[in-house]
């Protein structure tokens, strides 16, 4: 019920649709919508554009688009209406622009399908948007359960030095994700985002996959952590594998497999809180927060009680032995009841019995048992103390420094499970990978940018203050532990000495409980948001199509939940659970966190150096010295964590980013790596200006001349093909063609030759550029890319072009024209020339020979281009099991048997293997079949010529001929010579031009006569070589012998299968030389 014009209409919109999806002047952008009338709605093909030119663009309904240029202000640029948008619509619809949050494609596209508008959310500003869920993300599990171990280990001074150096590199690498973060709008992906439309996909999908599973990983550490607090700390009886009674390994073991089941268990809890709805997860997000903050506040204000009021809580020490706390119910050997000497359990724990007169153990009766203060409080001076490092190997008891201790150095070590011991063996990089894991998180604000009032003010400030705030939290607390807390205290990992109380809770106040419970749910919260986050940043991954094989991953529920890859997740968080030890877990993603920070400062290096134009951050505090600083850090706290892991990290990255490379993911992101081509390109682009290649650079970079048919489709495919073979030097490939007629009208069978040339290259595996030119006609067409092929010092130096086939029919007479003109053309320009003849013989990519010859026939010198072509082709597999053959001609005046051994000699210098051979070619008469095959070719040359000549140029011609034949007869005896005046009276009208045509039709005969006795020799030496390489002639300088010129190519080539005629570019290109 349309009319005609509104049908019409809405075609010519389509049209432009698809010419706006092809534009780009405004970066990264979402959707392409144009809403036409009747409700008609023709939006894009269902995948996020990078080069859309709008940003949710909405035309004008019930409008036609004309209106928008009505009066006489616009009247100028009417005939631009279709393409190009008027500023005001431009700005409105930028204006109108909503990002939506991670992985929320689903949500956005219910939203435009949406009938009824609801409610919008309301933006959030720096403090909550950004500042407090950083606070929340930064602070975790090792501050509850490893900080006061940290310390105590690796002391103050040691501590605080890897504290400084995480933090640093943090702040170096938030200030980094500032500048990125702050050059334009970062939607759904995150850091992810950043860093693949940064470096490209390969790098993208690469760091962005160790992302993933570095947030992975950390849902299973923050899940170990709440299960340590919850068997050590809450309720030690739940575990399922006993371990009282047990002791060493099999203690060790049974707490392992406690962690393994419950951690399970809770993994599988969370996944199906996550399951069933993240609005969950996100309304216990701030009651997690704020037992992190109360937590914190705790031990503040413990610090504060201890320098008023120190708590009471007692260590016993056995000469400067640790005691586990549940080996004794007094600190002391004997206690006096009633005026009687009564051991106590601590004795029964040493002897052999309880009376005085007991066995005991040796060190227990050479020692004496001490009672001291765990928390002696921050105005003790224990500072002092705590300052230097105490690393001990497994299994060494915790002993106290300064206190005196009687002890056989030649005795062994009993009951050493009455004491404290260390658990693992500690060392300065260990507690470096142990602790990272703290500090991350601080790209919670970025991962939110969709939600904020301002992201590009508010990223950075809310980012740099929460590294502020967390930096000075976490140095503060090293210094304060060290100078509140006893260093065996600090050094009880699971506080066995203290009647197993959280080590951090004994400091709190009001009461050790506040910071077991606030631990315990920080750490779960932590989990369900690692839990959270990591399927959608594997959503946004699967969604840009880089890495084929995860695709399905980027599929979920109708609202746009990430199912399979919430599944996924759930999967490798199990491997983290196995291992169940939090000490190495924490390394094991501090890889893949620093690795993704290192390419976030590399991103930022890369962008500032290059200098790009669309590099214009709001956030101005930046610095490529301090990028690389940052990433300099990230590298060497890698190493510094465990170097093996380290290596598995960029080995997986390696794959990644190879897999990607590999399927060319075809993304133009705009990034870095592509501006680091550009800029590389260009400076070698330069550098060859300063002068030709040396010898021993030369390779063959080939301009690959091929003709098209009517539909744009290559008459000689099986040119790339060759040109393929020949690509071992690894030189610059162009393919070119041209299109007859002129650039407006024929720019569309231009566009198709090119995309033809583009698919045969890539069928034939050849790497290169094509060019495609327009004229007038096909032989300036062809010199003009002779002439302007390659940039700069970047030309090709050798022409590929095929033998015309039929160049004896009277239609093809233009096409050896120009071939010839080809020929001419390379020679004055020092260009080499190859020329296939029979090219469709030619091999393609996929066949293999077994066996046979490459013969090279080297008659005259050509820089040594029939040395290296051969050399060139057997490293491809196709001809690899070819072997070399080259044959020389000796005249009657060579020494056959030198010349061999001089051409051996050169060979073995060049480190060429091949079979040499003299032919020696011995001057003979020339025979009447000679004489009668230049005859005839003569003949078709005039016939030829006839047949270009107007209607009355050929009435001339023939009386011109027919008065010829009545005066002056030609005998027909002897074809070299001129003719006879009958009876010696009647002389001819032109005698000079007698004697040219004799000494013409003399040199024709000689060189009739070389072609067929090298054709003769050559024939019966490679009639069976796969492959013939043969010197090729140059044209006739002179136009009036092109027809000859091409019979004698003819006949030198006749009876062979393959040809390879080839004509060096007049410099050398082979040298003996190292």
């Amino acid at each position: 019920f349309y009319s005609p014009e509104t049908v019409n209409s809405m075609a010519v919109w389509e049209i432009q649709i698809k010419k706006f999806k092809t534009k780009t002047f405004l970066g990264d952008v979402a959707y392409l919508t144009l809403t036409v009338p009747c409700c008609f709605c023709v939006t894009g093909d269902g995948n996020p554009k990078e080069s859309s030119p709008f940003i949710n663009s909405s035309a004008a309904t019930n409008m036609d688009k004309s209106q928008q240029y009505d009066g006489n202000n616009m009247a100028l640029f009417e005939e631009e209406m279709d393409t190009s948008p008027m500023v005001s619509s431009l700005l409105s619809t930028l204006a109108n622009y909503s990002n939506l949050p991670t992985g929320s494609k689903e949500h956005e596209e219910a939203e435009n399908n949406e009938e009824g508008s609801r409610p919008s959310k309301k933006p959030l500003g720096t403090l909550m948007g950004v500042y407090l869920p950083c606070i929340q993300n930064i602070f975790g599990v090792i501050l509850f359960l490893r900080m006061t171990w940290m310390v105590g280990i690796g002391g103050v001074f040691g501590s605080f030095i890897i504290v400084f150096m995480c933090c640093s590199t943090t702040m170096l690498t938030a200030i980094s994700m500032s500048a990125i973060a702050t050059n334009g709008v970062v939607p759904a992906g995150g850091s992810y985002y950043m860093i693949s439309r940064s470096l490209g996909p390969e790098f993208g999908g690469a760091v962005g996959i160790c992302f993933y599973l570095g947030t992975t990983f950390a849902g299973a550490m923050y899940i170990l952590g709440c299960i340590e607090i919850l068997l050590i700390y809450i309720v030690p009886q739940a575990a399922i594998f006993k371990i009282e009674g047990l002791e060493g390994p099999e203690a060790e073991a049974a707490l392992l497999n406690n962690m393994r089941v419950y951690g399970t268990i809770v993994l599988s809890f969370m996944a199906l809180v996550v399951f069933v709805g993240v609005k969950y997860v996100n309304k216990l997000a701030l009651v997690f927060l704020a037992c992190v903050i109360l937590s914190i506040l705790s031990v503040y204000a413990g610090v504060i009680k201890t320098a008023i009021d120190p708590p009471v809580f007692p260590v016993c020490l056995l000469g400067n032995r640790t005691l586990l706390s549940k080996g004794y119910d007094v600190c002391a050997k004997v206690i006096e009841i009633d005026n009687e000497t009564v051991t106590t359990k601590l004795w029964r724990s040493f002897c052999d019995s309880e009376y005085l007169n007991a066995t005991c153990d040796e060190y227990f009766n050479n020692n004496n048992v001490t009672e001291i203060q765990g928390i002696p409080g921050v105005t003790s001076g224990i500072l002092a103390e705590n300052l230097f490092g105490n690393y001990l190997e497994k299994g060494m008891i915790l002993e106290k420094r300064g206190l005196a201790s009687d002890v056989d150095p030649d005795s062994p070590t009993t009951n050493s499970n009455r004491y404290v011991l260390a658990d693992i063996t500690s060392f300065f990089t260990l507690l470096v990978g142990i602790y990272f894991p703290s500090v991350t998180g601080i790209m919670a604000g970025s991962n939110r940018s969709g939600d904020l009032r301002d992201a590009q003010k508010s990223i950075p400030i809310g980012t740099i203050a929460a590294i502020s705030t967390t930096s000075t939290v976490y140095m503060s607390c090293v210094v304060l532990f060290g100078a509140c807390i006893e260093g065996v205290v600090l050094r009880d990992k699971f506080g066995e000495g203290v009647s197993g109380n959280l080590v951090i809770g004994t400091l709190a106040w009001p009461s050790p409980w506040v910071i077991v419970f606030g631990s315990f749910f920080s750490t779960c919260g932590a989990g369900l948001q690692s839990l959270t986050g990591a399927p959608r940043l594997l959503q946004a991954i699967s969604r840009d199509g880089i890495i084929p094989f995860l695709r399905i991953f980027g599929h979920g529920k109708a609202n746009g939940e990430p199912t399979w890859a919430l599944l996924l997740t759930a999967s490798i968080c199990e491997i983290g659970i196995i291992i169940a030890s939090l000490d190495a877990v924490a390394p094991i993603l501090s890889m893949f966190f620093l690795m993704c920070y290192m390419f976030v400062n590399l991103a930022c290096a890369l962008q500032t150096l290059l200098r790009t134009p669309n590099w214009r951050p709001r956030f101005k505090f930046y610095h490529w010295a301090l990028s690389f600083l940052g990433m300099s850090l990230c590298l060497s706290l890698m190493f510094m964590c465990s170097w093996y892991y380290a290596i598995v990290a960029m080995g997986i990255a390696t794959c990644i980013y190879k897999y990607i490379e590999f399927y060319r993911a075809e993304k133009e992101w705009g990034d870095g790596i592509r501006g680091i081509s550009l800029s590389a390109a260009r400076f070698a682009l330069m550098r060859l200006e300063e002068g030709p290649p040396h010898t021993k650079n030369w390779r063959p970079q080939i301009l690959v001349l091929v003709s098209m048919d009517a539909e744009q489709n290559i008459e000689q495919p099986r040119l790339l093909s060759l040109t393929n073979q020949l690509k071992a030097g690894k030189g610059l490939t162009i393919v070119g063609t041209c299109v007859q007629g002129t650039f407006l009208d024929n720019y569309t069978d231009a566009h198709k030759a090119d995309q033809s040339l583009r698919k045969l290259m890539e069928t034939e595996k050849v790497k290169g550029f094509t060019q495609v030119v327009i004229s007038s006609n096909l032989r300036d067409g062809t010199s003009h890319l002779i002439q302007v092929g390659g940039l700069g010092g970047l030309k090709h130096n050798t022409v590929m072009v095929s033998w015309p086939r039929n160049w004896k029919q009277p239609e093809c007479h233009q096409e050896f024209r120009n071939f010839i003109e080809v020929v001419r053309e390379t020679t004055i320009a020092s260009i080499a020339l190859l020329v296939p003849k029979n090219i469709s013989s030619y091999p393609s990519n996929g066949e293999r020979f077994t066996e046979g010859h490459i013969d090279v026939w080297w008659v005259v010198h050509d820089g040594g281009m029939l040395m290296l072509l051969p050399f060139l082709l057997r490293q491809h597999k196709v001809w690899r099991k070819c072997k070399m053959r080259i044959f020389t001609v000796a005249q009657m005046d060579d020494n056959s048997i030198q010349m061999k051994k001089d051409l051996l000699t050169f060979l073995y210098h060049l480190r060429i293997d091949a079979v040499v051979e003299v032919v020696e070619m011995h001057d003979g008469d020339i025979s009447a079949y000679t004489y009668e095959k230049t005859l005839i070719m003569e003949q078709r040359s005039q016939i030829l010529k006839q047949m270009h000549l107007t209607k009355n140029e050929m009435e001339r011609e023939v009386q011109l001929s027919h008065s010829k034949n009545v005066s002056t007869p030609t005998s027909p005896t002897s074809p070299t010579s001129p003719a006879a005046p009958a009876g010696g009276a009647v002389a001819r009208p032109d005698n000079k031009g007698a004697e040219k045509e004799k000494s013409l039709l003399t040199t024709d005969v000689r060189r009739m006569h070389t072609a067929m006795r090298l054709n003769e020799v050559i024939t019966k030496k490679s009639k069976e070589a796969k492959l013939v390489l043969l010197n090729m002639p140059g044209p006739p300088k002179n136009r009036v012998g092109e027809e000859n010129y091409m019979e004698f190519l003819e006949v030198l080539t006749e009876g062979l299968n393959r040809v390879l005629l080839v004509r060096g570019g007049g410099r050398e290109v082979i040298t003996i030389y190292s």
